[in-house]
Parts: C-alpha cells; structure tokens; sequence
C-alpha cells in the first residue's frame, strides 16, 4: 500500500490523493495532537468523506517535547504522547512514526549513552498507550546530517529490541537508509520488525518519479521477509499533480515485478 507522507498537515490534498489511486494518507501527527476537538473533527470528516484512510501518521513529537538531554520531563513526554497516540487512534491509523528529531537530538555536550536511555525509557512508557489503541509506534532512524542519535536501521533495530514491546517496531525510510550506505543485508536481519516504509530518491530527496539505483533491491529484501506492510512517500515535489502519479505507477510497478519474481521462484 502506497501513499504520500504529507507535511505539516496535508488533508488538503486528500482528494487528490484518492483520485490519483492511492491507497492511504500519512498525515502529520504533531499538528493534529494540537489542534482544538472542533478542528480535528472537521479533519476526520474530511479524510472520511474522501474515501481514503489516515493509516499512518509522521512528526510524531513537536521539537518542544524534549526527549533527550538535562531539560528533559517523563510525566510531560508521556502526557502529549497519550493525547497524540489518541488522537491517531480516532483518525484510524496503524503506525505512529517515530523520527522526531527535534524532540530526541542529545543536547550539546550531554552522554549519549544517557540519552539512549532516555529514549528507551520513554519508548517503554508509550508502548501499553500505542497498544490500547491499536498502534504500532514505529522507530525512523534519520541520517546523520538530521539526527546525531538512532542514525542507521541496525540502531533503530537495538532500539526497539531494547524496548521489548510488540507495539514499538522499526521504520525503514530508503532515502536515510541509502544515505547512511546502510548494507541491504540489515532489512533481512530486520525482518518481521519492520513494520513501516518511507520512499524518496537518493537526490534531492525527490518524489520517485523513475527507477534509480537500489529501488529493485530494496523491494526485493522486503519481499524477501515478507513485509506485507505500507510504503509512504516522503518527498519533495515541484510539480505534485505530475509526480505523484508518476511516482505511485512507478512504485506499483518495481514492487509487483519483485513479487513476481518471488512467486516464480517458488
């Protein structure tokens, strides 16, 4: 399943996006957590009536929760999570991605290992909250010019093994998995933990209009595991209307060729 991952908000092209084909919205959760119950309900109306679903929700914590660093305050952190992950939960959504590097970058000069811990501890606190509601809270690891902490998939993978709850899992986003020059290996070791997929060209961090260098890889390793889950698009775009369309075509296609090539092998 398919959709683009849409900032700050972005209901305001849902119908677009059923138009288009597209199979979900991934709408930024920061700014629905904020929003007065009047505003939110209108937003769920409209995503309702576009007969497309929110399924996922990105931005997860606003850089003024802070996660990480001497500032930091559990019972606050937990308190915007709860109203957040409710929130995600009325709108119907599956997955809660987790990268929010505002909130989790370590503070100058703070012990990393100190803010790993945080991170953990907070992750541990949130699970129960993600699994009343039906929601996996999936780890986004962000490359290293975004976040100096949880860069790479194998340290979003210790991450949520570390937490050790079915409802945190891992995100893997082909943009900082390919800038970080991550081995593919990793998506095997992975495997059933990986639960959510972002999608952007290499460069630019463009909408994947066409087939570039490790897109056939990288969906035949999650065929490989199995992964049945979504792929969001989470890029930029100069001309949406024409790339979105190219870029859902373009995706369907790669992905139904692996398949295909799975089953054959069968």
């Amino acid at each position: 399943m398919i959709s683009p991952a849409t900032d700050p908000v972005g209901v305001e092209i849902v119908e677009k996006l059923a138009a288009f084909g597209f199979d979900y919205i991934e709408l930024s959760l920061a700014h629905i957590a904020e929003m007065e119950e009047e505003s939110f309900r209108r937003l769920a109306d409209r995503v309702a009536k576009s007969g497309l679903r929110c399924e996922a929700c990105n931005n997860f914590l606003p850089p003024r929760v802070r996660l990480t660093g001497p500032d930091t305050s559990l019972p606050r952190a937990h308190e915007y999570a709860r109203r957040a992950i409710e929130r995600a939960g009325r709108l119907g959504a599956k997955i809660i991605v987790f990268g929010s590097s505002g909130a989790k970058n370590v503070p100058p000069g703070f012990p990393h290992d100190r803010a790993w811990r945080q991170i953990v501890e907070l992750l541990r606190t949130i699970g129960p909250l993600a699994a009343q509601h039906g929601v996996t809270i999936a780890i986004e690891p962000l490359n290293r010019q975004e976040s100096n902490i949880v860069n790479l998939a194998s340290e979003g993978l210790r991450l949520a093994r570390e937490v050790d709850h079915p409802n945190v899992q891992l995100l893997v986003d082909f943009y900082h998995f390919r800038k970080e020059d991550e081995p593919f290996e990793v998506l095997g070791e992975a495997g059933s933990a990986i639960r959510h997929t972002h999608f952007a060209e290499l460069q630019a961090r463009a909408f994947p209009t066409e087939e570039q260098e490790g897109y056939s890889r990288f969906f035949e390793c999650l065929h490989r595991i199995r992964y049945e889950g979504r792929c969001s698009i989470e890029a930029y775009t100069q001309d949406f209307v024409t790339d979105a369309p190219k870029a859902l075509a373009n995706l369907r296609r790669i992905a139904g060729r692996c398949d295909a090539g799975r089953q054959a092998d069968q």
